[in-house]
């Protein structure tokens, strides 16, 4: 059976864990200095900003870019090391929890997304860049 954006996005939100704004700001400004990563595509962040030290990996980029078995050229190093603290955002936190669980089942051990993505960011009052 066919599964809408919905359910997927459900279905990974019971998978993986969600961390709200300000504690993803905590653990930003803490010794655990975890990998943000942005899912949208470029365009998307110019509309509402970047949480600060994120980098941006398309979400159809990301299984690519986080395989450990593709050639170097085409892998991003930063997303080697299955053990570290990665934490998914885009602009409303769907598609950060379906990157979250992509991660997950790629092994990475450390996963979670931002709730309310990058909008519940700034409606938190926290800064982007």
């Amino acid at each position: 059976m066919a599964k809408t954006f919905a359910q997927m996005v459900g279905e990974a939100k019971a998978e993986v864990p969600g961390l709200s704004p300000q504690e993803v700001q905590k653990r930003i400004d803490g010794g655990s200095k975890p990998l943000v990563i942005d899912v949208r595509e470029p365009e998307g962040i110019k509309e509402t900003g970047a949480i600060p030290s994120s980098i941006n990996v398309p979400l159809g980029m990301l299984p690519i870019k986080a395989d450990q078995e593709l050639p170097e050229a085409v892998r991003d190093e930063r997303l080697q090391d299955r053990t570290q603290e990665v934490v998914v955002t885009c602009a409303a936190g769907g598609q950060a929890a379906l990157g979250a669980k992509m991660l997950k089942d790629m092994g990475f051990t450390n996963v979670s997304y931002v709730e309310g993505g990058t909008r519940g960011w700034k409606d938190a009052g926290l800064p982007t860049e």
